[in-house]
C-alpha cells in the first residue's frame, strides 16, 4: 500500500514558478512509476508528466514540455515537479499518482495508476 501527499501548490503570477512535491509512504515506492495529472474546473483530468522508478525515463505532455521538470529522490520517497514560466492555463488541481510498472517503463493514462494523492491547487493569475 502506498499513500501519496502532494504539497507546494499556491497562487503565482504568470511567468512565475512553483515546485510541487509528492511524498510517499511505503517501502516499495522506489520501484513505482509516478505521474502528475491535473484537472481544471469543468475539464477532464489530463496527463502532465511521468517518471519511471529509476528516473531514467520521463515523458511530458506537449503543453508543459520545456517548462516543467519532473525528478525524484527515492531515498526521500519524494517526487518533485518544478514548474517554470507558468501560464494561466496551468491553473488546476495537480495530482500525483503511482503504481508499479514493469521494467523502467511509464504510463500516460490514469487507469494505469492505482494510488493517488488528494491533490494540490495551483492558481496562476494573468
Amino acid at each position: 500500500q502506498v499513500q501519496l501527499v502532494e504539497s507546494g501548490g499556491g497562487l503565482v503570477q504568470a511567468g512565475g514558478s512553483l515546485r510541487l512535491s509528492c511524498a510517499a509512504s511505503g517501502r516499495t515506492f522506489s520501484r513505482y512509476s509516478v505521474a502528475w495529472f491535473r484537472q481544471a474546473p469543468g475539464k477532464e483530468r489530463e496527463f502532465v508528466v511521468a517518471i519511471s522508478w529509476s528516473g531514467g525515463s520521463t515523458y511530458y505532455a506537449d503543453s508543459v514540455k520545456d517548462r516543467f521538470t519532473i525528478s525524484r529522490d527515492n531515498a526521500k520517497n519524494t517526487v518533485y515537479l518544478q514548474m517554470n514560466s507558468l501560464k494561466a492555463e496551468d491553473t488546476a488541481v495537480y495530482y500525483c499518482a503511482a503504481d508499479f510498472r514493469p521494467g523502467d517503463t511509464i504510463a500516460t493514462t490514469d487507469r494505469w495508476y492505482a494510488y493517488w494523492g488528494q491533490g494540490t491547487q495551483v492558481t496562476v493569475s494573468s
